[in-house]
């Protein structure tokens, strides 16, 4: 293991929402940035593999949201930029049903791995000119089937982008 990093895992007030600090190794070339490592305290929520590894680019001002998934896990890095990420959880079952979370995410002084479950509502939008870069490590292949979306004004979820 690194002795530069710690490779734990801190907990969040969402039920299985957690968040692991990422390394930055400054160089006078560039920044390289980890992501992913085996390793990892989070990878365990991976048993089998990733699915896909994807990029969102995120203009300023612009919100994407909301979104869930049923089956896909999430894994979420901002290696350019700061965004501004709101999670629900609208899961039944969970000792944190209704609790929103509301995150910075990216870079310089957030630079960690979000770990998303199954059935939580998330949104974004970069809070960074000209925008932010989205890397998100999912545990299977985008299926179109298995995701919601509702527009970024819904009633459904307890939080205004205003």
């Amino acid at each position: 293991m690194d002795s530069l990093v710690e490779y734990t895992t801190q907990e969040t007030s969402i039920n299985g929402v957690k968040l692991q600090p990422l390394q930055v190794i400054d160089t006078p070339q560039g920044a390289v940035l980890h992501m992913l490592r085996g390793d990892y305290a989070l990878m365990p929520t991976f048993p089998a593999g990733f699915g896909e590894i994807y990029f969102s680019e995120v203009h300023y001002g612009e919100i994407k949201a909301w979104k869930r998934h049923q089956l896909q896990q999430q894994l979420f890095a901002v290696p350019w930029g700061l965004l501004h990420l709101v999670l629900y959880d609208p899961r039944e079952q969970s000792p944190t049903k209704g609790q929103v979370l509301s995150l910075s995410l990216g870079r310089p002084d957030h630079y960690n791995l979000l770990s998303i479950p199954c059935g939580i509502w998330y949104g974004f939008t970069a809070q960074s000119h000209p925008g932010a870069l989205l890397c998100n490590c999912a545990n299977i292949p985008h299926d179109p089937h298995e995701s919601e979306h509702i527009p970024a004004t819904s009633p459904l979820i307890p939080y205004s982008w205003a």
